[in-house]
């Protein structure tokens, strides 16, 4: 019997967990807001979701060691998750698809934005209308650093070339 309490609580616990709402993005972007206008950052917005292959590869080009330390030099990470399928609908951030069409998307996954730190857009992943996704073609990796010069145009030429190598030397599969 002195176990069933504790074996509960800990059920109780994890059930809480298991459902628990994502944050909203409004609650996602806040502290974002405040760490740029803190830092004199823009903020780096991508959408994602747990099925998209090409935001994982996104996530995981930005936690690079190589990558990660140069980028947050200029910028405030953030991600939200939205266009999930119904079975993990519970990871997308609530409010994040209206922002994602607020910012010119949906246009394929993922979709990203860089934004003051207020929040307004700067400029988005889309190049001629179509959405460049994880920067991996000539043309995309183009744009995306002509991104990060509108978003961060005090960016050493030495920090753009570290992300345009790395990104040049992607593999598609």
């Amino acid at each position: 019997m002195k176990y069933i309490v504790p074996v509960l609580g800990a059920f109780c616990f994890v059930a809480s967990i298991a459902f628990a709402e994502a944050p909203t993005a409004d609650q996602v972007l806040a502290p974002a807001k405040a760490k740029a206008a803190a830092e004199h950052k823009a903020i780096f917005l991508h959408f994602g979701a747990s099925w998209c292959g090409w935001c994982k590869r996104l996530d995981a080009f930005l936690d690079r060691p190589d990558i990660k330390p140069v980028f947050e030099k200029y910028f405030i990470p953030v991600k939200l998750v939205v266009q999930e399928n119904a079975k993990n609908k519970a990871l997308e951030n609530p409010g994040a698809d209206a922002l994602l069409k607020e910012l010119g998307g949906p246009a394929g996954l993922p979709y990203s934005a860089f934004l003051d730190a207020k929040g307004a857009l700067i400029v988005n992943s889309k190049r001629n209308g179509e959405n460049i996704g994880y920067p991996g073609q000539p043309e995309e990796i183009d744009w995306f650093i002509q991104m990060m010069k509108k978003a961060a145009p005090n960016m050493s030429l030495d920090d753009l070339k570290t992300i345009e190598t790395a990104l040049r030397s992607f593999k598609r599969p």
